[in-house]
């Protein structure tokens, strides 16, 4: 579902990251949920974080853009900037998502973008809006995430 785009990741994050073997920009563009429904995340700090998505093949039975799939770039992206956040010595966990739906949407590109409400050191929370292409809101999102110690150079939890 669309090309692949580089991410935007500031150099030291991505230094960081590369001395733990991890190569941070093919972490975000590997093929799992976000990338099966055409998620791409074009801009990633812990300040900001913006990804887009095709409504096409993301709909539910009336041909809307599915609230769900709003969810899923929602978490998507609050969970990057709280992974961001934390560091490579954390891993992001979603606590509580909730979402607003605003309006339906039948065609195009979604964009979300998400902005930190809270940046603690045990839990991170961000603010998503999901927009179309006219720039209308589409759902407004807060993605709460848990910061744990990451249990090896993998950041793989317990």
């Amino acid at each position: 579902m669309g090309e692949q785009t580089t991410v935007k990741f500031p150099q030291e994050v991505i230094d960081e990251y590369a001395a733990l073997g991890v190569d941070l920009p093919a972490l975000f563009s590997a093929g799992d949920l976000g990338n099966r429904m055409g998620v791409q995340i074009v801009e990633a700090s812990a300040e900001r974080v913006v990804g887009t998505m095709p409504v096409e093949g993301n709909t539910q039975p009336y041909g809307l853009l599915h609230g769900g799939a709003s969810a899923v770039l929602a978490e998507t992206l609050g969970s990057i900037g709280s992974m961001l956040h934390g560091g490579t010595t954390k891993i992001a966990v979603g606590v509580d998502l909730n979402c607003t739906h605003h309006r339906g949407v039948r065609s195009g590109l979604v964009t979300g973008v998400a902005t930190p409400v809270h940046r603690g050191r045990s839990t991170a929370t961000y603010e998503i809006v999901v927009s179309d292409e006219q720039d209308k809101r589409v759902c407004t999102a807060r993605l709460t995430c848990l910061l744990r110690d990451a249990a090896g150079p993998a950041g793989a939890g317990s």
